[in-house]
């Protein structure tokens, strides 16, 4: 357990029980998420993922010659 998680568990018993059952739903929602495997990406990744996509609608794209050589080079 992180130290941060563990800090906001010792907090959170000193808390109200309507914003502890807050809590624990917020808890057992994220525990289906990771056991089911989805995976829900950070603001930043979602950023970085827009950044890219603008970055192809610009035409900012590898030819298909440089991307044969970059996987030629990385399969040796």
């Amino acid at each position: 357990m992180t130290k941060t998680l563990k800090a906001v568990i010792e907090r959170a018993a000193a808390w109200p029980e309507w914003a502890q059952d807050d809590l624990a739903e917020l808890a057992l929602e994220i525990d289906r998420e990771v056991a089911a495997g989805t995976y829900r990406a950070t603001r930043e990744e979602l950023q970085k993922i827009d950044e890219a996509l603008a970055s192809v609608r610009r035409g900012e794209v590898a030819t298909t010659e440089e991307v044969e050589a970059i996987f030629a080079k990385h399969r040796a």
